[in-house]
């Protein structure tokens, strides 16, 4: 018993966040991927949690690995663990005084190349000790988990205690190579140009919609669920795409001319709402801070 007691007592924060990530993950590999950390890594330290608590918490087979009833119950109380390490972190980053350490930035990778690259020099030049780790991926990070420290979304976030304000609003255009916008001149039917569309993950968004709407019976000579792959088809000429306006210059991409048959079309072009988001409890710590105001400084309302 005593044994038991002291294995118990060496439990660590390590120890809850791979149980956790276990419980979040559909296997071990990839509850190793959400730590930084191999298979066989989490396979052991499972193994060593197990002994300790003396209790099988997941179950393995080949679909992967599933909770226990025993892990059920130990979840809602690893949680509030997590919940109060989050507290801790916050409290110690309202200790900061000057803008130094690293800011986590997360956003698609397009916002990331148009929006957040083109100001690192300045940020950089101006605040000597901060370092800017940018997280591009289609993929929302949890910011209440603090696995980011900033987000720039297209989608308004509806839950979490966090701050958040509009930069700006983009409307997406119909763009293409020049070589491929001169080849078409006038665009006069929607069909007679080879499409670069949206794949099956985005089919819930606006572009997917606009495209069902408005180019029906056209099947894209290219289809991706990535807005970064999109940009480097349409840059090597491939097909014309529907893109946010911000992009189109940076990726030296044309708007492509359209007839007067398609201009309803054109007036129904989808419109996103770019949103930065951080913790509240982050917002007023030095290092966010001076990114947060310098992106409201160039992308805010005019």
């Amino acid at each position: 018993m005593q044994r038991k007691a002291d294995r118990l007592q060496k439990l660590q924060w390590d120890d809850v966040r791979l149980f956790l990530s276990l419980c979040r993950s559909r296997t071990v590999g990839q509850a190793g991927r959400s730590l930084g950390v191999d298979a066989s890594t989490v396979s052991r330290r499972l193994a060593a949690l197990e002994e300790a608590l003396s209790a099988t918490l997941f179950e393995r087979s080949r679909d992967g690995i599933s909770p226990t009833e025993a892990a059920e119950q130990l979840l809602p109380v690893a949680e509030e663990i997590e919940q109060g390490v989050a507290r801790f972190a916050n409290q110690v980053d309202s200790l900061e005084r000057d803008a130094t350490g690293l800011v986590r930035v997360t956003c698609p990778p397009d916002v990331a190349e148009v929006v957040l690259v083109p100001l690192l020099e300045e940020l950089l030049r101006t605040h000597p000790g901060l370092r800017v780790s940018l997280m591009p991926g289609e993929s929302v990070l949890d910011l209440t988990r603090r696995e980011a420290d900033l987000a720039l979304r297209t989608v308004r976030p509806q839950s979490g205690d966090l701050v958040m304000t509009r930069l700006t609003s983009a409307r997406w255009v119909l763009v293409a190579s020049p070589t491929l916008a001169r080849k078409l001149g006038t665009l006069r039917d929607f069909a007679a140009a080879p499409w670069i569309g949206p794949g099956e993950a985005l089919a819930g968004m606006h572009i997917a919609r606009w495209f069902a709407k408005h180019v029906r019976g056209v099947e894209p000579v290219v289809r991706s669920d990535s807005m970064r792959l999109h940009l480097a088809a349409a840059r090597a000429g491939v097909g014309v795409a529907l893109v946010p306006e911000p992009s189109v210059k940076h990726f030296g991409l044309v708007p492509v001319k359209l007839g007067k048959a398609l201009q309803a079309g054109a007036a129904d072009w989808p419109i996103d709402e770019l949103y930065l988001v951080t913790h509240r409890a982050l917002r007023d710590v030095p290092r966010v801070r001076v990114v947060w105001d310098l992106l409201l400084e160039r992308w805010g309302p005019r």
